[in-house]
């Protein structure tokens, strides 16, 4: 195993791309203000719509960072705009591609899921920023398995289930308040449903779900056997 293994989102591809179109576009927007009749305006503001949208894209993936997960001999480090998060190996109790029920049939979904053994040890490593960004951007995840009409009369258990308590008390007696409480039971809650407690985008990876599932499979693997 390499000493780190440094994987690109997807989402900070053609970051280059996206700022010439952009450019290319207003320049050819300004030719056509000044060489078109006015009747023909409009294809003008099209060409500037479309070139300020492109330049937007550009400027949104250069914010990204760089690699969004670094695999070392230790950890998994991932890296978000808002913040990151560090997962140890001997941590890690299972990684797959989550998958959920629809009647008979299981659909897998774009994403990569990891059930942990320790929350105390890992919420050290989250930063609280991505903490509130998780709970706000996964909260679809949310409306798989969720109590049906029969057994949620009155509604109030669907809306009552979108929000996280700021209390969690861990296996090993630890309290939390804040933040951090909201974000243990929002992975309780992940956990109870679809079996794992952290999810990443398929969008955040370089290659296939699967692909990436047995890549830190591998990786797991070496570190446990050579530890």
């Amino acid at each position: 195993m390499q000493d780190v293994i440094e994987i690109k989102s997807q989402a900070k591809r053609n970051v280059i791309v996206s700022v010439l179109l952009g450019l290319v576009g207003l320049c050819l927007a300004s030719i056509s203000f000044s060489a078109l009749p006015k009747s023909l305006y409009l294809i003008g503001i099209f060409l500037t719509s479309v070139s300020l949208v492109a330049l937007l894209i550009g400027w949104f993936k250069y914010r990204e960072p760089q690699f969004s997960f670094l695999l070392s001999r230790t950890s998994i480090f991932y890296k978000h705009r808002h913040g990151h998060w560090q997962l140890d190996w001997e941590n890690i109790q299972r990684v797959d591609v989550p998958k959920v029920s629809h009647g008979l049939e299981s659909t897998p979904l774009d994403m990569v899921a990891i059930k942990i053994k320790d929350y105390s040890v890992f919420l050290k490593e989250v930063s609280p920023r991505l903490m509130t960004n998780i709970l706000m951007e996964q909260r679809p995840l949310l409306f798989h398995d969720m109590p049906s009409s029969k057994e949620c009369a009155s509604g109030a258990c669907h809306s009552d289930d979108m929000l996280e308590h700021d209390y969690f008390k861990d296996s090993n007696g630890l309290e939390y308040k804040g933040i951090q409480a909201m974000f243990a039971n929002r992975m309780t809650k992940l956990r109870a449903r679809l079996g794992y407690d952290i999810f990443v985008a398929g969008s955040e990876l370089d290659r296939p779900e699967q692909e990436f599932v047995d890549l830190l499979r591998q990786c797991q693997q070496r570190v446990l056997t050579t530890a």
